[in-house]
């Protein structure tokens, strides 16, 4: 279970190496992807299962497909609902999930698909929100459905950047669901965006980068990096105090 605290403070971790690290470093809830650099997808079984067996606090998992926008095909969508199925065998937290029409609505008849197939765990609508076209009615029809949370930057490169909107859509919503600033979140912003907001869940990578020990390869492969990103403990613990100190003060 989660530690208590007025204010939650949820990892998005890449990996299981990152997933641990939030544990360690204090985080109430992981939510668990692959792919950060491109806005994540669904991670693999192994990962996801690993995760579930070593987590002690909530897990939620983000369902997506493949990187590029939000409209999903009907092949698509399949493989979205048995990764939903996946996680609620296996005894995950919660979903994270969302789907737009070509318009930039809300694809209501599948997110009410995504919805049943989590049954009763709890389902965040992603950051596809920040692409929709009319915000305020995306909201009500986010609500409406049913989703507990939104994870959002305001529409915005950064949740700094959107606090207006996130504003506005806490004040809206008015507690029906819980709006969650995330996007480019750290120790130098999280305790104003948190006062601009008046949100109560906060959603960031702590993320910094690692060097392969490997020795440099003699044809280097496209895609191919030497460095990646992982949550790092101690990054996570920072933001944990200083969100508790919001809470103290």
């Amino acid at each position: 279970m989660s530690r208590p605290t007025a204010r939650v403070l949820e990892i998005a971790a890449g990996s299981l190496v990152s997933a641990l690290a939030a544990q360690q470093g204090g985080a109430d809830r992981v939510e668990l992807c692959e792919a950060l650099e491109i806005g994540g997808t669904t991670p693999s079984y192994g990962t996801l299962a690993l995760a579930r067996e070593r987590l002690r606090i909530p897990l939620f998992v983000l369902i997506r497909p493949r990187p590029g926008d939000f409209v999903y095909d009907a092949h698509e969508a399949e493989v979205m609902l048995r990764d939903i199925e996946t996680c609620v065998r296996i005894g995950c937290d919660g979903i994270v999930a969302g789907a737009l029409d070509a318009d930039g609505d809300i694809d209501e008849p599948l997110c009410r698909q995504l919805l049943a197939a989590a049954g009763l765990l709890p389902v965040t609508f992603h950051r596809a929100f920040d692409v929709v076209s009319n915000p305020a009615a995306a909201l009500e029809r986010i609500a409406a459905l049913g989703f507990s949370r939104l994870l959002t930057s305001g529409g915005r490169a950064s949740a700094e950047q959107g606090s207006a909107l996130i504003a506005a859509c806490v004040e809206q919503v008015q507690g029906r669901l819980q709006v969650m600033p995330g996007g480019g979140l750290d120790e130098g912003n999280i305790a104003r965006v948190a006062s601009l907001t008046r949100a109560r869940e906060f959603h960031a990578s702590a993320k910094v980068r690692r060097t392969s020990a490997m020795r440099a390869p003699s044809v280097v492969l496209p895609g191919l990096s030497t460095s990646w990103s992982e949550t790092d403990a101690v990054r996570v613990r920072v933001l944990r105090d200083a969100l508790d100190a919001l809470d103290a003060g």
